[in-house]
């Protein structure tokens, strides 16, 4: 139920924040403790790694926006050493989800907003961003940024963005930076 709501928003037929609180209703009762074993259960792409390094080598800033939750990427923006990252915060009390959300909602706006955001508190020109995104929450981002990459995307990204990787590895990356 879960990834069919998900799926449908990334490819744009669904409106994003009222499936993401179709989702979120759907983890009521889950405690914390699971969603952190869920959490150290995710693989990491191949070469996030080495285009994190990368970017850091030429005195970039990688930063990561998402329209999941806070609770699972704080632990692998920190293993992956993001320089920031915003997601929506699941409500919890007493240690278990309630199935509701704490504002803002991260929808395509914020994702946008971010970006923009990040540029001026880094210093980094808008025209030397890159926006790397795969469902439709990330379109606006990816309009806003200098360079557009689609990941692996939904058919509704992959007709707006400047490069498209088809395979889930960050690495060809590296090779569209300076």
């Amino acid at each position: 139920m879960v990834a069919e709501i998900t799926s449908a928003s990334m490819r744009g037929e669904i409106d994003f924040e009222q499936s993401l609180r179709q989702r979120v209703k759907l983890l009521a009762g889950v405690s914390e403790a699971d969603l952190v074993k869920i959490s150290e259960n995710f693989v990491i792409n191949d070469g996030a790694t080495e285009l994190i390094e990368y970017v850091h080598s030429i005195g970039g800033k990688a930063c990561a926006v998402s329209g999941g939750f806070e609770n699972l990427l704080s632990p692998i923006a920190q293993k992956l050493g993001l320089d920031a990252y915003r997601a929506n915060h699941l409500e919890v009390v007493q240690g278990v989800l309630t199935g509701e959300l704490l504002p803002p909602i991260i929808d395509a706006r914020a994702k946008r907003s971010a970006l923009v955001n990040w540029s001026k508190e880094f210093g980094i020109p808008l025209a030397k961003t890159v926006a790397i995104g795969d469902g439709a929450n990330d379109l606006e981002m990816m309009s806003e940024a200098a360079v557009s990459i689609g990941f692996v995307p939904k058919p509704i990204v992959a007709e707006s963005c400047d490069h498209i990787l088809t395979e889930p590895d960050f690495r060809p990356v590296i090779e569209l930076l300076p």
